[in-house]
């Protein structure tokens, strides 16, 4: 028997890599980042796949896209985070250009499971309608 959650979304799958990229490349920040920016797009990154895990379970449609729409922001708080900390030198190009890919995909992928949210609902209704 399988079980289905949020695990299985391939968006959050790719959010929480992310997530780990994030934390990898926040530990090279100087110390005094660590309650500044360290601690600004840690949070902003865990924010996103955790708004797609409690979308998931969300029953109307309106609540999941919700939710997804919150992961969608910090996605883009995320983004600035990885633009500041390539000017901060923080990270040099070669990882801020691994990051804006992985964001790239993230964003492409979770707009995609947004709009899946959004067919799903208008193909059910066009069921239900004669």
């Amino acid at each position: 028997m399988s079980t289905y959650s949020f695990t299985n979304i391939i968006a959050w799958e790719k959010a929480h890599s992310f997530v780990l990229s994030v934390y990898k490349v926040c530990q090279n920040f100087p110390d005094f980042e660590k309650f500044g920016l360290v601690s600004q797009f840690t949070r902003a990154a865990v924010s996103i796949p955790a708004n797609i895990a409690e979308g998931y379970k969300r029953l109307s449609q309106s609540e999941k896209l919700r939710f997804m729409n919150y992961a969608q922001g910090s996605l883009e708080e995320c983004r600035y985070y990885i633009i500041l900390s390539k000017d901060l030198g923080y990270i040099d190009n070669q990882q801020y250009n691994n990051m804006i890919v992985e964001i790239e995909d993230t964003s492409k992928l979770l707009n995609g499971y947004a709009k899946g949210i959004t067919n799903f609902s208008a193909s059910k209704a066009n069921v239900l309608t004669p």
